[in-house]
């Protein structure tokens, strides 16, 4: 089966490609940013008629090239990422964003800036240290920064109108896409194509997304069985976890991952777009990157425990994510000690699960089936 298409029940969804995806918003004459991880604005690129494509690595990509630039312990999404762009993977963007999620993704920032000087206009774009009205403050100025940053670069104004606009449109795609979340168990659709769908909006424009979305609630009323668990981290890569998981009798029922499920958005209240914006950043799932307390994070995975009825938690990590390894010995006690079982792996993702890590995987699963 094409890696394009995902299987529902008895109906096929085809999912464009990245490089369909490149030639059509070319092709209409709009602009193209490469968006690395973790949280951004995608409605102000919108607004000034930039398309996002979001770069977790990407797997497969040969590391080699980075290595004049950044240490072997740097992990292989900053890695790759810089691989990517000297392998001219970049070369079709108008310019490249980079939040400073980490100080591997700060790093790499500063190694476009003061190195490697792509053609492309490089933005950083950062985010507040910490929570309350101090850290807001800090993100509305980030915002307003990024605003005028994209207006050299593109030449146009966005009204507040206008902004506010974009804000909505996003505001129902954040909608849709926790929809499918909650919709879960009613979709007949492997964990392996769900997640394919739900990372489509890495690059996927809104509407298509939105379109395929509508496609595979129409098939609710699945047959969702398997042992319950939550997966955790950053990026699910390589992505036959899922295979994995599955083969060993269980089902994702909820995720903590930073590509996904800490990226479901609220709807703001504000009418000045870049509070909006702000609020919309620092309120949606706690994570180390905004600054939100360990606590919280606990506390937030140990409400969605109870709520999926999940009898395990996996942490997949990627190797030298060090903001994420900071967290997960409290995370891991704290979820012990509510009684909720945790496995820890981690991958590069360049890597295929090892024979050690699906042996870890396996046992684990016997041990709360």
């Amino acid at each position: 089966m094409s890696d394009n298409i995902i299987q529902v029940r008895r109906k096929q969804i085809q999912i464009p490609t990245r490089a369909e995806i490149v030639a059509t918003i070319k092709e209409q004459g709009n602009q193209l940013a490469a968006v690395l991880p973790i949280h951004y604005p995608r409605e102000l690129l919108r607004a000034f008629n930039i398309h996002p494509i979001e770069v977790w690595g990407p797997p497969g990509t040969d590391p080699t090239s980075a290595a004049s630039h950044l240490q072997p312990y740097v992990c292989s999404i900053v890695r790759n990422a810089l691989a990517f762009q000297q392998s001219g993977g970049m070369d079709v963007v108008d310019l490249i964003l980079v939040p400073h999620a980490c100080d591997s993704l700060q790093g790499l920032g500063s190694v476009f800036l003061d190195f490697i000087q792509p053609r492309q206009p490089i933005i950083p774009f950062y985010l507040p240290r910490g929570v309350g009205d101090a850290g807001k403050e800090f993100l509305i100025a980030e915002l307003k920064r990024l605003y005028i940053h994209l207006k050299i670069i593109t030449g146009r104004t966005p009204t507040d109108n206008d902004l506010l606009e974009a804000v909505r449109q996003e505001e129902r795609l954040d909608k849709t896409f926790s929809y499918l979340y909650l919709s879960r168990e009613k979709l007949d659709i492997s964990d392996f194509d769900f997640y394919r769908l739900i990372r489509s909006r890495e690059y996927l424009p809104g509407d298509v997304f939105s379109q395929l979305a509508g496609h595979l609630v129409e098939e609710e009323e699945g047959d969702f069985s398997g042992i319950p668990l939550i997966l955790s981290g950053i990026v699910p890569e390589p992505m036959e976890i899922f295979h994995a998981i599955e083969n060993f009798g269980g089902r994702v029922v909820a995720d903590d991952l930073a590509c996904s499920g800490r990226r479901r958005y609220p709807v703001g209240e504000s009418e000045e777009p870049f509070e909006r914006m702000a609020d919309r950043l620092l309120n949606g799932p706690p994570d180390w990157n905004k600054g939100n307390p360990i606590e919280e994070r606990l506390q937030y995975l140990l409400e969605m425990a109870e709520r999926s009825n999940a009898r395990g938690i996996i942490f997949h990590s990627v190797k030298f994510c060090e903001p994420e390894l900071f967290d997960l010995p409290q995370i891991r006690a704290g979820v012990q000690s509510q009684e909720i079982p945790s496995l820890v792996i981690e991958v590069d993702i360049n890597d295929t699960l090892s024979n050690q890590t699906l042996t870890r995987l396996e046992a684990f699963m016997e041990m709360i089936s």
